[in-house]
């Protein structure tokens, strides 16, 4: 678990890019949640494939070289 750890947050680091373009994700993913009522017809679909597409960008470093 700890070398995982360790190639994630070193891909992360090495890619601020990349870094910043999950995260973004994430934050999305969590102001729909805040903010229900101004996404439309189904917010917690949007939360979820936002939060997923974020937490896909945190499991693929794992398979980088």
């Amino acid at each position: 678990m700890v070398k995982s750890y360790k190639k994630i947050t070193k891909y992360l680091k090495d890619h601020p890019n990349y870094n910043a373009f999950v995260h973004m994700f994430a934050g999305i993913a969590v102001g729909i949640m805040m903010t229900y009522p101004f996404v439309g017809n189904h917010p917690v679909r949007w939360a979820v494939g936002f939060l997923a597409a974020a937490t896909l960008g945190h499991i693929i470093p794992l398979f980088k070289k």
